[in-house]
């Protein structure tokens, strides 16, 4: 699944292709995804300029004149630049055909994304409840262990709660824990300021520094696949079960957590 610096690195690529332009149309081969694609969704984006490409947490917010068109990618969406009456392939089932010869390709093979309208976009209910963005100053590990008082539960599925924080999904939580020393499993009030504190500085850094190098080994999003790469050869724990700790040489666990599968050191994290 697209994580956040995917998303941010799909954001930056399709951005400088979408705003400023106006929409001719909109195609729409297949409305069958997580939610069903509105039916009048040309009718409303036709003829629009977009004005800027954002993104909340893993959503990207398509601005135009008179609304919003959210995009979520689903399990294994994909978004890419290519040229206007390019035949489409299986799966390929949304192009937003902009006048400068252009078009937005919307790609899903499993169908789990999304493509919704809304006026109000940070109001709507999948957005309204969102926590902070974790690269801004509004999270920091202050907040991390006020709402961490009392509770009970792992750390790792406490970090990746979208009301505690968005966006720190299974591999870059995994990564953060390790980098700040702490084991997934232990229980989120257990944990100290100053351990929070080093946590939220990792939860910074790392995801800073996938979304630069998503950038980097990205290919290109104009007729490419529209996919960012994750930062794989730099993991040190993520995917990495029973293999040798890089800090300690120590063989790396594996767990399930949350249903998730986590991967620790449990000599380096404690």
């Amino acid at each position: 699944m697209p994580e956040l610096p995917e998303v941010e690195t799909t954001r930056r690529g399709i951005a400088p292709h979408l705003e400023g332009q106006r929409v001719e149309r909109v195609v729409v081969r297949e409305r069958r995804l997580r939610w069903p694609i509105p039916e009048d969704l040309d009718v409303r984006l036709s003829g629009q300029v977009i004005q800027r490409v954002e993104r909340r947490a893993k959503y990207l917010l398509i601005e135009a004149e008179s609304g919003t068109l959210i995009v979520h990618l689903g399990m294994s969406g994909s978004l890419r630049i290519v040229e206007s009456g390019l035949p489409a392939a299986k799966h390929e089932h949304v192009d937003i055909v902009l006048e400068s010869g252009l078009s937005v390709r919307y790609t899903d093979p499993r169908r789990f994304g999304a493509m919704l309208w809304s006026q109000t976009p940070l109001q709507h209910e999948l957005l309204r409840s969102l926590g902070p963005e974790p690269l801004t100053d509004a999270f920091d590990g202050d907040r991390l262990y006020q709402m961490s008082r009392g509770r009970s539960m792992a750390v790792k599925p406490f970090i990746m709660d979208n009301a505690v924080v968005v966006g720190v999904g299974n591999i870059y939580a995994s990564e953060a824990l390790y980098a700040a020393g702490i084991d997934p499993r232990r229980a989120a009030g257990s944990i100290s300021r100053a351990r929070y504190q080093a946590l939220a500085v990792a939860i910074k850094r790392i995801l800073a520094y996938a979304i630069e190098r998503g950038g980097t080994t990205l290919r290109d999003f104009v007729g490419g696949d529209g996919k960012p790469g994750y930062f794989k050869q730099e993991l040190f724990v993520y995917g990495r079960a029973g293999e040798f700790c890089k800090g300690c040489g120590f063989t790396l666990k594996e767990i399930r957590l949350g249903q998730r599968a986590s991967v620790f050191c449990v000599k380096c994290q404690r």
